[in-house]
């Protein structure tokens, strides 16, 4: 059905929303339509005719940040040492002195919270930017040309936000809002310094919420108010002039905005500025374990929901989750009742709780559910987890494997058992139980996979093999189930540790 629509008032300067309502006749037809949308309905207080006043109290607290850096340059060797020329190159053609000094303008922008000098930004724009590199000075520019030595009170890497000093009073700063109380469709403002411009002012709206980023805390409000670089650090203001987000990162093919912004939500924000203001440091919980998402195929070999809780494919001694009981094999459905999904990890929601915190996991183990409550650790330090946590890359080239029709019934992998001579030739510990993959068919399922030779299959669906028979008995079990999906915990050489690997095992793959 169509629907009459009359503008009852003018499209007001600066983007200004106008009113729509429904003609008389076709407003009673819509509601009485089920599903029909109600387009009568009070708006929320939109833009003003202006941001004109709202931009001139708020911009004195926004500031340009830029950083002084040494980088460390290799010194080479002087190819005229011991002949006539060196007198006129000397360190000059040998690259000498060690390193240089390079200050970089309009790295980035920040914003005052207190009248005493405290300041936001982003952990990126007051780190070094190159390898090799050192901040040796921080250079904070206020909207009055003013400049001032900052002093860094503190960081945090995993947020990106970082907390910094200047000397002095009276200043003027802006406050956190309730960035909870952001709705899709929202105005916002943003200030800030892109490319070099102080004192940039955009508008737009809150395009998204929740957005999930790179990092395992990254959880933005997207805007398509234009962000470039240089805004990062900046406030992103909402229309009673709170900072509800801290522009952060932005997606674009070009390296310039398309309108796709994100700026970490204040909810988030503030708690860790209040911290690093304090001179203490960011922490998180930790459980010591690794795990895999849950994919179509780990779904249907293991009989639940794709995308929903977290694969365990390994748990680190003497860290809370083997004190708690924890398996490989079990899925982590909720924490504290929070499901976890794409949205809702198992690191956010864990790393949301403190260090030494108490929660209950709600697991899935051998098909029946049950609740385990763990005391969490504290998170380590990021490197110290990458080196932990290498893992058997799934989608390796496998190897051609030897032909035969007892390939069929091992669902493509020839296998061959691990004995104590073949684990030492591969690097494992010579009591570790299982089979070595021979060969795979390369148009098996285990193939597209990345089985390859060398590849240890600890177990198959959680039961324990030693044999190529015992492969074969499982898969046939499986098959007879009515199951398309295997799941193969295995380990390939040299990796830190065993993931779970779902393998088709119909006729054909």
């Amino acid at each position: 059905m169509r629907y009459a629509y009359a503008i009852t008032s003018a499209l007001l300067l600066g983007g200004a929303a106008a009113t729509l309502t429904l003609n008389p006749s076709d407003a009673q037809t819509a509601q009485n339509e089920p599903g029909a949308i109600n387009a009568a309905a009070a708006p929320r207080a939109g833009a003003p005719m202006s941001f004109a006043d709202m931009v001139a109290r708020l911009s004195p607290a926004v500031v340009n940040i830029s950083t002084t850096q040494r980088i460390t340059v290799q010194q080479q060797a002087n190819p005229f040492s011991g002949t006539p020329l060196e007198q006129f190159f000397g360190q000059r053609g040998g690259g000498g002195g060690g390193g240089r000094t390079q200050e970089a303008q309009s790295l980035g922008s920040g914003f005052l919270i207190s009248n005493t000098g405290y300041i936001v930004t982003n952990n990126h724009v007051v780190s070094a930017g190159a390898q090799g590199a050192t901040v040796e000075s921080i250079k904070v520019t206020l909207a009055d040309q003013k400049e001032y030595t900052a002093k860094l009170i503190g960081r945090d890497e995993l947020s990106d936000l970082a907390v910094l000093k200047i000397e002095g009073a009276n200043f003027p700063f802006v406050r956190f809002g309730d960035s909870r109380q952001a709705r899709v469709g929202d105005w916002v403002v943003t200030i800030g310094n892109p490319l070099g411009q102080s004192g940039t002012v955009t508008a737009g709206i809150v395009s998204a919420l929740n957005r999930v980023g790179q990092g395992p805390y990254d959880r933005f409000i997207q805007t398509d108010a234009a962000i470039n670089r240089g805004n990062s650090g900046g406030p992103m203001f909402d229309m009673q002039g709170n900072v509800i987000g801290i522009n952060s990162q932005i997606l674009s093919p070009t390296g310039g905005s398309i309108g796709i912004g994100f700026a970490i939500p204040a909810e988030q924000a503030k708690p860790i500025v209040d911290k690093l203001m304090q001179g203490q440091s960011v922490t998180r919980g930790y459980l010591g374990l690794t795990q895999q998402e849950v994919s179509e195929d780990i779904a249907s070999a293991l009989g639940i929901a794709k995308e929903r809780g977290a694969l365990v494919n390994g748990v680190t001694p003497n860290q809370p989750a083997a004190k708690a009981g924890i398996r490989p094999g079990d899925v982590i459905l909720s924490v504290n009742g929070k499901e976890i999904n794409p949205q809702q990890s198992l690191t956010y929601l864990v790393g949301l709780e403190a260090p030494g915190s108490r929660v209950t996991l709600d697991i899935l183990r051998d098909g029946r559910r049950q609740q385990l409550p763990v005391t969490l650790g504290t998170r380590p330090p990021e490197q110290q987890l990458l080196a932990q946590n290498e893992r058997f890359d799934p989608n390796g080239q496998p190897d051609t494997p030897p032909s035969g029709n007892a390939l069929t019934a091992t669902a493509g992998i020839a296998v061959q058992p691990l004995t104590p001579a073949i684990a030492r030739q591969l690097g494992f510990d010579t009591a570790t139980r299982g089979v070595v993959v021979a060969g795979i068919d390369p148009d098996s399922d285990a193939a597209t996979k990345g089985l390859k030779r060398g590849v240890v299959i600890l177990t198959v669906d959680r039961q324990p093999v030693t044999s190529s028979a015992d492969l074969a008995r499982l898969v046939q079990a499986a098959r007879s189930a009515g199951r398309k999906n295997i799941l193969l915990y295995a380990q390939a050489p040299g990796a830190g540790a065993a993931v779970f690997v779902p393998v088709g095992i119909e006729t054909g793959n």
